[in-house]
């Protein structure tokens, strides 16, 4: 157990993580008025995900009290894959980071060129780039964030959390797109009936 804990209370990596993961905040367009709660569900997350790999594995101590032992690392806490498939989590975990980030950048990008710029009197809808394939690229890049942290390193928090954060930014999500059918009419509606939501000719 000893080595397998060697990486806790590490109170610098967790402040780390914390901002590391938290830094992408700074390309969700601010101009959509984003609402505080699904932002604040996604620290949330951060932060169980930063303190749990390493600060204290609170996950273990609750398992470890509920049943009366130990269970090993990668069910419910730790690197969730790590005992039957080696640091594949974690693998899969660089992969969404580097897919996520992609689409924040890009979306980011598009909407500051494009539709930012209606504050100068020359705004329009935004199709071009990662819009070309779905409609909330920087959604679906905090939520992709959000699933390799848990598949890298599940633990009860996460379990929970995640599924609320999902549902809270498909929420935001349509609410935004109200916003927008009011904005742009018919060419938004057009723009729906082309264009997946979330992930690319599935949903």
């Amino acid at each position: 157990m000893e080595t397998i804990e060697s990486h806790y209370n590490n109170w610098f990596g967790v402040a780390f993580f914390i901002l590391l993961y938290s830094v992408v905040l700074l390309f969700i367009p601010i101009y959509s008025k984003m609402d505080k709660k699904p932002k604040r569900a996604y620290v949330a997350f951060v932060i169980a995900f930063a303190v749990e790999m390493h600060g204290i594995p609170f996950s273990m101590y609750i398992i470890t009290w509920i049943i009366g032992k130990n269970l090993p690392e990668g069910i419910l806490w730790g690197h969730t894959l790590f005992s039957s498939v080696g640091f594949l989590g974690m693998y899969i975990n660089y992969v969404c980071v580097v897919i996520a980030l992609l689409l924040i950048i890009n979306g980011w990008y598009n909407i500051y060129k494009k539709y930012w710029s209606k504050e100068r009197g020359t705004g329009t809808l935004v199709k071009k780039g990662v819009y070309k394939f779905i409609r909330h690229p920087q959604y679906t890049g905090l939520l992709l964030l959000s699933f390799g942290m848990l598949i890298e390193w599940a633990t009860l928090p996460m379990l929970f959390m995640y599924p609320v954060m999902v549902a809270m930014y498909v929420r935001l999500a349509k609410r935004e797109e109200r916003d927008m059918i009011d904005e742009f009419g018919e060419e938004y509606k057009n723009y729906i009936k082309t264009t997946k939501m979330f992930i690319p000719y599935v949903i």
